[in-house]
């Protein structure tokens, strides 16, 4: 199937230094707020790339539950392949796409896990129905039914049938600690307006790139 005929021409206001915040914290915020205001669907879903020790690259989406200066936080099953990769291999890249708004958000950086006190406080804000699931799934290990699932569901809604859902073991979250952060702003004819930081020991380097 032949699609490379499909294309469409970025009309986006550009992008110059003079306008970029010192801090990349404070502009991805700026750009998060405007991609809350836009409507894009789900502004923290971001794509997350890790990699084990055999160097094969692995892909998902996953949701940012929290940033600041320090790092963008998502939470997951310790026993994921995500998280085994992780172990092996604590590097990580993050990409949010708001095609919407002709923009993008490229983070790599070390992960490490938070604090199980940062855990426990997300994990007691979570639905009911969610802490259930936590502790439900064995994330991507094989199962031959969904109908296992349900089951186990069942038997975990009647082992904390009353009461507060404790944090599992096996869950919590991770910190992508950023070393570069790169803001993408599409233009017309490809020529699209590209900024990087990189972190030094005194701050952030920041330089244009070319599209």
């Amino acid at each position: 199937m032949d699609i490379s005929h499909m294309r469409r021409d970025f009309e986006s206001e550009g992008l110059d230094r003079e306008h970029l915040d010192d801090s990349p914290t404070r502009q991805f915020e700026h750009w998060f707020h405007d991609a809350k205001e836009a409507g894009i669907l789900e502004p923290n879903a971001m794509s997350l790339a890790t990699s084990g020790r055999d160097g094969q690259p692995n892909l998902r989406t996953v949701l940012l539950k929290y940033f600041d200066d320090q790092g963008f936080v998502f939470y997951t099953n310790y026993g994921s392949r995500k998280a085994r990769e992780i172990q092996e291999n604590p590097n990580a890249a993050l990409l949010f796409p708001w095609i919407g708004l002709n923009r993008q958000v490229i983070i790599q950086g070390r992960v490490e896990k938070v604090s199980k006190a940062e855990s426990l406080r997300y994990f007691a804000a979570r639905p009911r129905g969610s802490q259930i699931g936590a502790w439900v799934s064995e994330q991507s290990r094989v199962i031959t039914s969904r109908g296992l699932l349900e089951q186990k569901v069942a038997e975990i809604k009647q082992r904390f049938s009353s009461g507060e859902i404790p944090l599992p073991s096996f869950w919590g979250g991770y910190r992508v600690v950023p070393q570069r952060i790169e803001f993408w702003q599409g233009r017309p004819s490809r020529l699209h307006d590209r900024f990087e930081y990189v972190r030094q020991d005194d701050g952030w380097l920041i330089q244009r790139l070319q599209p």
